[in-house]
């Protein structure tokens, strides 16, 4: 079955298949395809009615789950989605960004996935709708796993919903791989950072990918960076990442990927801060 809704009810009606397979832009559906037939439901969202673009609100900024990454980099958004914008550059290809969906990365749930770690800084939240309404999750509950989600059956993402951050908050991304484009990120990090009239982080928020199932958000550096002033890599020390789960692979060690947080880290929050 091969469906293409016009609706966000038709959608979730065909959604209701067993083992139906949403599609977005189909950068991550196709290739994990190759050399199998598609077998399952497919359910094409690129026609339903209102899921691709970007709305400023009063309280949020409001991502359609269509929106693709090329859009993101174009939009004029607050300082602070500076570092998704740069996120959205780093996704494979050009083709891949003018094709490639903000929901359908965060659904694909790679532990390599270029969009989370700079959504959880934000601290994105996942709109869901399906026959029985509408639910909001925080992104930390959205993904549950490696390549696991809490999308129910015949459930789609409609949006991913940022709280308007503050006019003063910045941000930064740093995605290491071993080329520049069409690269599964070896490590990432991202940071927002809110800076007071004094010079003083208020409010700080970093998040890690690539390095345990899911990306993680780092509390326990955040906290310590509160108040303080000057460079703020200067704090980041192995004990802020315990919460850290990453394997050997072939793109890198355990133990490289441990090393390589501490660097980018530090990296994203002075990039941050504006002191790198």
């Amino acid at each position: 079955m091969y469906a293409r809704p016009k609706t966000i009810a038709e959608a979730t009606h065909a959604m209701a298949a067993e083992g139906a397979l949403a599609v977005g832009g189909g950068t991550d559906v196709y290739p994990a395809h190759v050399g199998r037939p598609l077998s399952r439901p497919l359910v094409d969202l690129s026609r339903v009615e209102g899921l691709r673009g970007i709305s400023e609100m009063a309280e949020c900024i409001r991502f359609g789950a269509s929106t693709t990454w090329t859009d993101i980099v174009r939009a004029e958004l607050p300082p602070a989605f500076d570092g998704l914008k740069a996120a959205a550059r780093e996704v494979g290809s050009i083709q891949i960004q003018n094709r490639g969906t903000i929901a359908g990365n965060l659904c694909n749930a790679s532990p390599a996935a270029d969009g989370v770690p700079p959504l959880l800084s934000l601290d994105a939240s996942v709109e869901l709708a399906s026959p029985a309404g509408r639910r909001v999750l925080p992104l930390a509950s959205f993904i549950t796993g490696y390549r696991r989600t809490a999308l129910a059956p015949g459930e789609i993402v409609t949006a991913v919903i940022v709280p308007r951050p503050s006019p003063a908050a910045r941000s930064a991304f740093v995605k290491l791989g071993a080329r520049r484009y069409l690269v599964i990120s070896i490590l990432m990090a991202a940071a927002v950072l809110e800076i007071d009239s004094q010079g003083r982080i208020a409010r700080a928020a970093v998040a890690v990918g690539a390095a345990s199932p899911v990306a993680q958000r780092l509390p326990e550096l955040e906290a310590e960076l509160r108040g303080l002033a000057g460079k703020p890599s200067a704090i980041v020390a192995p004990r802020h990442l315990s919460g850290l789960a990453p394997i050997d692979d072939v793109r890198a060690t355990a133990a490289y990927r441990l090393e390589a947080a501490l660097s980018a880290v530090g990296e994203a929050l002075d990039l941050a801060a504006g002191v790198a």
